[in-house]
């Protein structure tokens, strides 16, 4: 990195983020922080949601995932996140936009009561400063591998940038992070192709990538294919032979490699691809980032349209994006060569490569823009959720609005600081499979809770013990090697420890449970259900509703436009199915 590639880097991000405080001018209310006032059209709501789904960690920590899965990892992206921005859009989030809610959590109290809203709260929370702490870990290790820089120096650019991001978040709410996310979106695109393009050329074009992976130790091919089966070998050359008899109840096969002893444990590539499938799913519908979007939509028209923009853009952006790791592993086969054992640094190092003066300051430009977007989104959302569905929810109940508008702006920074806790775990390796790890543990069981609620009639309590039950299952799915090693004991059969099977376990678990409840206590009203009760909200978050209710209702009379979006209404639905067609015909078709 050179004076000019820092000029490049400055001047791109912070330019929009210069725009960003300019855009923040004039804010007074609570729903012009948290919902922009409903004012988003569909193209913003749709490129932000884009912008937040794919981050630095995309650029980074998914490099270093597809560096060992390969295009496997197209199922979660392109068929799982679009089939959930569809459902989201259409039915889920849907009662939500018209009852006038902020957070998604506020309807599970109205569909299952307080307990599961807050639980929801703080599992979103836990879920999204995880991905935070992996954003930090993708710049971190830009930072080390492109630019060079020591370890402190690199610690110490992640904290301003975490402060810079807070800082105008907290001023400009979401319609100043929605616009510079969709700048943001520009600039990381263009950084993405252009990186794919060089490396690409380097390999000799797709005949040679497929030529490099196929005279690769091993051969490689399979990682072009998304249904191919997947084999991991636990390193357990420092454990001792109790500990291995007890890691081997949990299935797999020992074997010993030159100096290193392993057990490899194979999954099979349908497995993979429902359990990627389910990951992709549960981000569009837990994920407050998203939720947020939609609902600051300025008409349900536009809410519906986001889907097919974000889509579109996912699919064809997540081949140049996911497929970086599978390029850099033609380049380098083995990570303990230049990768010093770390996947995670292959897309910086394959940014280290670029040679062509300027052109490397636009793609770290890029995975800064990409940081800031996430950061912006993550910290925004979050805090709306602890404003809205703990704080007013069971602290401090009836205060003005200007009151909770200024819990939203503070709270903001420590949500992003809370995520450097994850950093020190992140950075030792492997940022992905941490990620889906924890996932299906807390954010499966709560998808699942969202899904029965909306399309069954189960009773009102089973929300609670569902997510109860299904929560419990992950944790013992997580402490289930530790225990196995330490005293020889599998709590749980092997086929439910596999991480990629636990997503079909949990949502099983999950559903079963409500199921087993409603029919012990009975079924929700059907016209309860359709309706789709609004909790008997009181104070700011009873008015807070009424107002974005009279928001919705302001904007679905707008001339000209409203017009347009009645003669079209059934352009949206169309477009979503022809959105997730392609993406299926890419993943189990094209790639499979």
């Amino acid at each position: 990195m050179n004076s000019l590639d820092w000029l490049v880097v400055v001047a791109l991000n912070g330019s929009i983020i210069a725009f960003g405080f300019y855009l923040a001018r004039g804010l007074k209310s609570s729903s012009e922080w948290f919902l922009a006032g409903r004012s988003l059209p569909w193209w913003i709501v749709g490129l932000s949601m884009y912008a937040t789904a794919i981050d630095a960690s995309d650029l980074v920590a998914d490099s270093g995932g597809t560096y060992s899965l390969g295009f496997t990892y197209f199922t979660a992206n392109m068929v799982g996140t679009v089939v959930g921005w569809a459902i989201a859009g259409f039915f889920v989030f849907l009662p939500m936009y018209r009852a006038g809610m902020f957070t998604n959590a506020e309807y599970l109290e109205a569909r299952f009561g307080p307990a599961t809203r807050v639980l929801c709260a703080f599992i979103q929370v836990q879920y999204r400063t995880l991905v935070l702490g992996v954003i930090s870990g993708s710049l971190y290790w830009t930072l080390r591998v492109v630019c060079e820089w020591e370890h402190g120096t690199a610690i110490t650019t992640l904290v301003l940038v975490a402060i810079l991001a807070a800082v105008y978040t907290a001023f400009g709410g979401l319609r100043s992070v929605a616009i510079t996310d969709s700048l943001q979106f520009v600039v990381m695109t263009i950084a993405a192709v252009i990186v794919w393009f060089f490396v690409l050329d380097r390999l000799g074009g797709w005949s040679g990538l497929e030529e490099s992976l196929r005279n690769a130790d091993g051969d490689l091919s399979h990682l072009l294919h998304v249904g191919e089966d997947r084999t991991d070998g636990q390193d357990v050359s420092d454990r001792s032979q109790e500990e291995i008899d007890g890691l081997l109840l949990l299935g797999g096969e020992y074997r010993e490699v030159e100096s290193r002893k392993l057990i490899e444990r194979t999954t099979p590539g349908w497995l993979l691809a429902i359990g990627l499938f389910i990951a992709g799913l549960a981000y569009p519908i837990v994920n407050h980032t998203q939720s947020m979007r939609m609902f600051a939509s300025r008409s349900e028209w536009d809410l519906k349209m986001s889907v097919f923009v974000a889509g579109l853009v996912l699919i064809v952006l997540s081949f140049f994006n996911l497929s970086m790791g599978v390029l850099g592993r033609a380049m380098v086969p083995d990570p303990a060569g230049e990768l010093g054992g770390h996947a995670d640094r292959i897309y910086p190092w394959l940014v280290a490569q670029v040679d062509i003066v300027g052109l490397k300051g636009i793609v770290v430009a890029g995975i800064f823009a990409a940081t800031f977007s996430t950061y912006d989104s993550i910290g925004s959302s979050v805090s709306t959720l602890l404003t809205r569905d703990v704080y007013a929810r069971l602290l401090v109940r009836d205060r003005d609005d200007h009151h909770y508008l200024r819990v939203g702006q503070w709270l903001t920074p420590v949500v992003i600081g809370i995520s450097f806790v994850y950093l020190p775990s992140l950075l030792a390796g492997g940022m992905l499979f941490q990620y889906l790890s924890i996932t299906s543990a807390f954010v499966v069981p709560l998808l699942t809770v969202f899904l029965v609620g909306r399309f069954t009639s189960v009773h009102r309590s089973s929300g609670l013990i569902g997510l109860l039950a299904g929560s419990a299952y992950g944790i013992l799915r997580l402490a289930a090697p530790s225990v196995a090693a330490k005293h020889g004991i599998a709590i749980l059969p092997d086929a439910m420890i596999d991480p990629y099977g636990a997503y079909i376990f949990a949502m099983v678990i999950t559903t079963v449970t409500m199921l087993l409840v409603s029919l012990i206590r009975g079924w929700e009203a059907p016209g309860i259900r359709t309706a789709e009760r609004v909790s008997a909200a009181s104070g700011w978050l009873g008015t807070s509703q009424a107002e974005l209710r009279e928001l919705s209702e302001a904007g679905a009379k707008e001339g000209a436009s409203a017009c347009v979006r009645e003669e079209t209404g059934w352009l949206p639905a169309i477009l979503a199915i022809g959105v997730i067609a392609f993406g299926a015909f890419v993943c189990f078709v094209l790639f499979w």
